[in-house]
């Protein structure tokens, strides 16, 4: 059985000693002090080892089944989604208005890793409501959000996102799922889904689908596109559940991993539907749900790699294989255990260095969108704008490589499925998959977020860099460890961007054949920043005198470790980058 302990210790460290969340002046953050995150993040962490980990085996092997028009979801489920709406946990940054605790965002973020460590697929069924419900809040009418936002704030209803259809997926202009309006002013929405995750269960009341769709006459493309609630039973007008909409699952689709979750083909029949906003303006309201997945994602990526690094940091420990070349390690046995050879160090601390900065990370995107909504703060806006393609694409790809790292730590042990880790691997490649393919996301990072506001964001970026750089300086062997390796990083991604900008006038094949490398490149140099924020963290608890010196000794290892074997894969990717299309492009397609 795969064992799960939340990582309170570094959560902590991350909000307290890096973010220092309770001292920032965005509203609510005042309330977060040590011993309030404390308290909840543990009770987060207890829900997930003791609930939802012995769940996780369990929904992957009896994964979800249809039996005549119903989707029953694993043993289990039921239960433990009970225990996560009366614990609150769905309504922790959701709007007190409609019976949220109005907390910050970025400590909701923070309480979900631990449910997304210990079983991603059951998670999936809440997470996908929060995303409806703010997508709503934001563009939905006064009555929309009377009628489902407080259900869908507890999850007695949940939500669902529905934009994939079997002959377009990123290209959404294609779509074919159209909305008639009526008399009465709503739309009747006829059309096929596929790919809902979370589509149709047993697990709530209702289902709340957000379903684009195409009004007949108006713009073609992306831009006669429109967003419609389109719900799974009719909502009577005092609150009660009416009639069966005109909407089924017609089929469930087997996947490589996150069986527990419900993976629909949505079938859709003259349902009633209500729009959102304005017509033909759908996928404004749509990139409100998909930016939150986005990040949302990213850590589902991270927290995979977590869960396989604990299990992989364990059996390392205890499986005996080998002796250390400068002598025994564990001389009355038999064989030293596997964590004394340097290629598993190397493995290991890959996963470690990696899983760590990644945190920080994403807890310092739901810090951004904080400080934007709360404080409606354009720049933080432009930033999390920027960041996002980064969150989802490059933590989701290293993920999935680090779980399939921890899984080799295990041998032959590691491809048997009792062992549990082939799952971590098998849930974490679809991260790299839905909410926009990596490779779309590197799209938008380089034909899009680079050159908003006339590329405002990300000088902003490197300047920040810079003043980190700058205003940490401590001494030469500080700054050499953790500063200078930094700032050459981010000169490499600097002299990236100026190669985009100068060759990709000339041939916009030169930018986006490097898009890739480039969106990873700048991903490491934003872990890099990371982690000089931790090492300086850590440094200043070690000279102010600390009763833990050994977990802040373990971060600057760890910062050290990242700035020396991972930062210099941007000079890789910046040779790639500069090597432009030809290599690329050289190759007709006939002849592949």
């Amino acid at each position: 059985m795969p064992i799960y302990a939340a990582p309170l210790k570094d959560m902590q460290f991350v909000l307290h000693d890096v973010l220092k969340v309770s001292e920032q002046e965005i509203p609510g953050f005042e309330d977060l002090d040590r011993d309030f995150t404390a308290a909840v993040l543990e009770e987060s962490g207890k829900l997930a080892s003791e609930v939802l980990l012995p769940l996780n085996m369990v929904g992957d092997t009896e994964g979800c089944t249809l039996e005549n028009g119903v989707v029953r979801t694993p043993k289990g489920f039921d239960e433990a989604f009970r225990l996560m709406r009366e614990g609150g946990w769905t309504a922790m940054d959701c709007d007190p208005d409609y019976g949220g605790q109005g907390l910050p965002y970025v400590m909701h973020t923070a309480a979900q890793e631990p449910f997304v460590s210990a079983n991603m697929a059951f998670n999936m069924y809440q997470g996908l409501t929060h995303g409806a419900y703010s997508a709503i809040h934001i563009h939905g009418s006064e009555e929309q959000k009377q009628t489902y936002l407080p259900k869908l704030t507890t999850c007695e209803w949940t939500g669902t996102m529905n934009l994939t259809e079997p002959h377009c997926g990123t290209d959404l202009g294609l779509m074919r799922t159209k909305a008639e309006p009526q008399d009465d002013g709503t739309y009747k929405v006829t059309g096929q889904k596929i790919f809902i995750s979370a589509g149709d269960h047993d697990l709530a009341e209702n289902i709340i689908h957000l379903v684009l769709a195409k009004i007949p006459g108006g713009p073609e493309g992306i831009k006669g596109v429109s967003l419609f609630i389109v719900p799974k039973f009719l909502v009577n007008e005092d609150g009660s559940l009416g009639d069966r909409n005109g909407v089924t699952c017609g089929k469930l689709e087997e996947k490589m991993g996150i069986h527990g979750n419900a993976t629909c083909v949505m079938n859709y029949d003259g349902a009633t539907g209500y729009l959102i906003g304005e017509a033909h303006k759908g996928m404004r309201a749509m990139f409100t749900m998909m930016n939150e997945a986005r990040l949302g994602v990213g850590l589902q990526g991270y927290a995979q790699a977590e869960i396989a690094f604990q299990n992989a940091v364990a059996y390392a420990n205890d499986r005996l294989q080998g002796r250390d070349v400068t002598g025994a390690k564990n001389p009355e046995g038999p064989a030293d255990p596997l964590i004394v050879h340097p290629d598993i160090r190397r493995n290991l601390m890959d996963q470690k260095s990696f899983v760590e900065g990644a945190r920080a990370f994403t807890y310092w995107g739901a810090s951004l969108i904080d400080r934007a909504h709360k404080n409606k703060d354009a720049d933080a806006e432009g930033l999390i704008s920027l960041m996002t393609p980064v969150i989802k694409g490059f933590l989701t790809d290293k993920g999935f490589e680090y779980a399939a790292a921890a899984q080799q730590v295990y041998g032959g042990h590691g491809y048997i499925e009792e062992w549990g880790m082939s799952q971590y691997a098998r849930d974490a490649r679809i991260t790299q998959i839905y909410e926009g393919a990596n490779g779309v996301q590197a799209l938008d990072l380089v034909g899009r977020k680079l050159a908003a506001d006339n590329g405002k964001h990300v000088m902003a970026f490197f300047e920040m860099v810079k003043a980190f750089v700058k205003d940490n300086s401590r001494d030469e062997a500080f700054d050499a460890a953790y500063l200078e390796p930094l700032k050459a990083a981010s000169k490499q991604l600097q002299e990236a961007g100026m190669y985009f900008m100068a060759e990709g006038m000339k041939n916009p094949h030169n930018a986006l054949a490097g898009s890739y490398d480039f969106m990873h490149m700048m991903g490491h140099v934003c872990l890099g920043l990371m982690w000089g924020r931790m090492a300086v963290a850590a440094k200043v608890a070690l000279d102010a005198g600390t009763e833990d010196p050994d977990f802040y000794q373990a971060k600057l290892a760890t910062a050290r470790y990242y700035m020396a074997r991972q930062l210099p894969a941007c000079a890789m990717h910046l040779a790639r980058i500069k090597s432009g299309a030809e290599p690329v492009m050289a190759l007709e397609a006939a002849s592949f």
